[in-house]
C-alpha cells in the first residue's frame, strides 16, 4: 500500500506533483539540491491550494492540511523509507541517470521508482537501477494541479505489479491515464514537439509572424494557445531537449530541431521563466 511519496526536483513540475500527492491525503518529501528552490516551491504550492481555495475547488481546511503533509528536505536520504518515488529534474538524460543510480541506492528494496521524463526511454533510465522490475514512467501535464492527463510508459522490464500499482494511484490522484510504448517522446510529445518545432521553422522562414503563427493555430484549429506561446511557457530549453531526443532517437530528419530554437536557447532565452523567449514577459 502506497502512504508516502517522494519528489526529486521542486521545480514547476515537481512542486506540481508534490501539491497533488499531498491534496489526495500522500505524505511527501520533497527533494531538491537548492534551498532556495524549495523555498519557491512551497511558495508556489500555497499560492495554488489558495486559488483553488477561492474557487471553492477544495475546502479550506483541505488547503492547510495538504502543506502540512509536506516536508521539503536538501538530503535525498530523506527519501529512504518511501513507498513511491517519482524524479521530476531537468530533461537531462546524464543527470536522471545519475539520479536514479543514487535514489536505487538509498530506496527501501520493495519502493518503486517513477520517472517524470517527457522523452527519455525507461527502459535506459530503470537499467541504471538494481530493480528494472520496479521503474515505471509517469509523464504529468503541466499544469500538474489542473491537467488531467498522465502519460504510464514501461520500460522493457516494467512488472505487470509496478504498472497495476501505478495505475492505481492515478485513480486516487483523480487522473486520467494514457499508455505509451516505451519509444523517443511517447504520445504526447512525439506529436506535438514537432508541431512546435515546424511553428519554430515558419517564423525562422519568414512565413508569418510569431503572433499571426499563434493566432492561425488558436482560432484555425481551436487550440487554447498558440504553438509559440506554448513553447515559451514549456521552457525552449526543455523544448530543445526533447526535440534532441527525438532526432537522436529516430535518426528521422524530420525532428531536427530549428536553428533558431537553437540560437535562442544558446543566448538564454529559455521562455516564460527567463523573461524573454517569442514573447516578452518582463
Amino acid at each position: 500500500m502506497i502512504t508516502s511519496v517522494g519528489v526529486l526536483g521542486a521545480g514547476q513540475m515537481g512542486n506540481g506533483i508534490a501539491h497533488v500527492f499531498a491534496q489526495f491525503g500522500y505524505q511527501v518529501m520533497l527533494f531538491d539540491i537548492a534551498q532556495n528552490q524549495l523555498e519557491k516551491a512551497v511558495a508556489t504550492i500555497r499560492q495554488n491550494l489558495e486559488r483553488q481555495v477561492k474557487k471553492r475547488v477544495i475546502p479550506e481546511s483541505l488547503g492547510a492540511e495538504t502543506l502540512g503533509r509536506i516536508t521539503p528536505t536538501l538530503a535525498m536520504e530523506g527519501l529512504a523509507q518511501v513507498d513511491f518515488a517519482v524524479e521530476a529534474v531537468t530533461e537531462d538524460e546524464t543527470l536522471k541517470l545519475e539520479i536514479f543510480r543514487k535514489l536505487d541506492a538509498i530506496a527501501k528494496p520493495e519502493a518503486l521508482l517513477a520517472s517524470n521524463t517527457s522523452s527519455i526511454p525507461i527502459t535506459k533510465i530503470a537499467a541504471a537501477t538494481g530493480r528494472p522490475d520496479k521503474v515505471i514512467g509517469m509523464h504529468f501535464m503541466n499544469p500538474v494541479p489542473v491537467m488531467q492527463l498522465v502519460e504510464i510508459i514501461r520500460g522493457h522490464a516494467t512488472s505487470d505489479e509496478t504498472f497495476a500499482v501505478t495505475a492505481e494511484l492515478l485513480q486516487k490522484l483523480e487522473k486520467e491515464m494514457a499508455v505509451s510504448q516505451d519509444y523517443p517522446g511517447f504520445i504526447v510529445n512525439r506529436v506535438l514537439i514537432p508541431m512546435i518545432n515546424e511553428a519554430i521553422f515558419a517564423l525562422y522562414e519568414g512565413i508569418a509572424t510569431a503572433e499571426d503563427i499563434d493566432k492561425g493555430m488558436k482560432l484555425g484549429t481551436n487550440q487554447p494557445m498558440g504553438p509559440l506561446a506554448l513553447a515559451d511557457f514549456i521552457g525552449l530549453d526543455t523544448v530543445l531537449a526533447i526535440a534532441n531526443v527525438l532526432y537522436a532517437g529516430f535518426k528521422d530528419s524530420k525532428y531536427r530541431p530549428c536553428p533558431l530554437l537553437v540560437k535562442m536557447v544558446n543566448a538564454g532565452y529559455m521562455g516564460k521563466k527567463s523573461g524573454h523567449g517569442f514573447y516578452s514577459y518582463q
